[in-house]
């Protein structure tokens, strides 16, 4: 795992200045794990975006478009630890669901697939192996509520005949971070498994070692959490040589094959080089002017990966700091996060007996938080500062207080 300590763990203030549509006065956003606040520039893109819609109609893909994707691909690149050379590798969608049922969608939807993932995956990932496997294919279920042993029990799983391994690099509940990821990659390329990786809660808050992962690596993320893009800006990066083949495909798929006569009859299905065979259809374009702003954003104040994985740590670890000052476990708050750097992601969890109830409760108070299950989480952002935190914390153990005495 990378070493933050020597980093500056604090966001110059001309960032913070840059948020001012998002940032008003009586509310407190501790929703850096789900929706980070864009900040203004992002609105100026998405200005620019009708500009050149305006100016080249349907010209615009190539006029504009296409170099402000090529843009962001670069960004995300640099961002996942691969390098702004492998580019080329990436695939964009609107959402991450789209893209891994594309990748699913490359074996037999029975009994001849074996999947072997966990429980604690994100729900669009969950729902969908599940009823994959009402379809027939076969889904290894490791227990993710068990974190001792995790690691060693999903290498465990993955036998001979595996034909996937689907997992998340973070989990979402709780921010748990996966270690031992080159085991999980070594094991499923000793089977002649692909791995699919799910980085969200990773990408630009949890450096990870992707590019060192051996085998058929495929990583999936967006931009909606940690990266400020907004919706609609999802990205799969796709290993150099990958021949597979999608039944859910778009014309986006195989751009040389609008120009074969059609004929009569069936014909083969053609797929273009790299990352394109994972290509969906026509897409929404504001998404990727909103994204490259906030990139060049970043890049301005220069917050790497590595950087703001050090705000993130030290914001987590006031937050901690502070709810157990405020002996958070008497308000019926019990910390589920890890107390141990290298296993903690880029919020804080808790556990307790009335998570909507005390989401709506600190949201009459102007504090933003959100629930899953009986976890609520608790995120911070490098826009935030100390003050607002610890406001924001005092605010949670007060309403819980109140909640529980009710």
């Amino acid at each position: 795992m990378m070493r933050t300590d020597s980093l500056d763990a604090h966001a110059p203030p001309s960032f913070r200045e840059a948020y001012e549509s998002f940032l008003r006065p009586g509310r407190i956003l501790l929703t850096g794990h789900s929706h980070q606040a864009w900040p203004d520039v992002a609105r100026d893109a998405l200005v620019h975006a009708f500009g050149d819609a305006a100016a080249f109609v349907d010209d615009k893909w190539s006029e504009a478009v296409d170099a402000v994707v090529a843009r962001v691909a670069r960004g995300v690149a640099q961002r996942l630890g691969y390098g702004e050379s492998e580019a080329a590798s990436l695939v964009f969608g609107q959402n991450t669901h789209e893209l891994a049922f594309r990748l699913l969608s490359c074996w037999p939807f029975d009994s001849r697939t074996r999947v072997v993932t966990t429980s604690g995956e994100f729900h669009s990932l969950d729902r969908q192996l599940r009823r994959l496997q009402e379809a027939g294919v076969r889904v290894d279920w490791v227990d993710a509520r068990k974190r001792e042993g995790l690691e060693a029990r999903i290498v465990d799983a993955i036998a001979p005949g595996t034909s996937l391994v689907a997992l998340s690099a973070v989990f979402f509940e709780d921010g748990w971070v996966l270690r031992d990821l080159q085991a999980i990659a070594a094991r499923a390329a000793e089977v002649g498994a692909p791995l699919l990786l799910d980085v969200y809660h990773a990408f630009n808050v949890v450096p990870l070692p992707l590019a060192s992962l051996p085998g058929e690596v495929y990583v999936v993320a967006g931009g909606y959490k940690y990266a400020q893009f907004g919706e609609a800006c999802c990205f799969m990066r796709v290993p150099p040589g990958s021949d597979r083949k999608p039944v859910y495909t778009g014309w986006f798929a195989d751009f040389a094959d609008l120009a074969q006569p059609r004929g009569e009859g069936a014909r083969p299905v053609g797929f273009g080089k790299g990352s394109s065979r994972f290509a969906g259809s026509t897409y929404d374009a504001g998404p990727f002017y909103r994204a490259a702003a906030v990139l060049d954003h970043f890049e301005s104040h220069g917050l790497t990966p590595e950087r703001l994985r050090a705000i993130s740590l030290r914001q987590t670890s006031r937050i901690l700091d502070r709810l157990g000052e405020l002996k958070a476990e008497e308000a019926g708050l019990e910390v589920v996060s890890s107390r141990d750097p290298e296993r903690r992601g880029g919020f804080v969890a808790l556990r307790c007996a009335f998570p909507q109830e005390l989401v709506g409760a600190l949201r009459e108070a102007g504090v933003f938080v959100d629930a899953r299950g009986e976890i609520v989480r608790l995120g911070p952002a490098p826009y935030l500062s100390d003050a607002e935190l610890d406001e924001g914390v005092a605010k949670v153990a007060e309403a819980a207080r109140r909640l529980r005495r009710a």
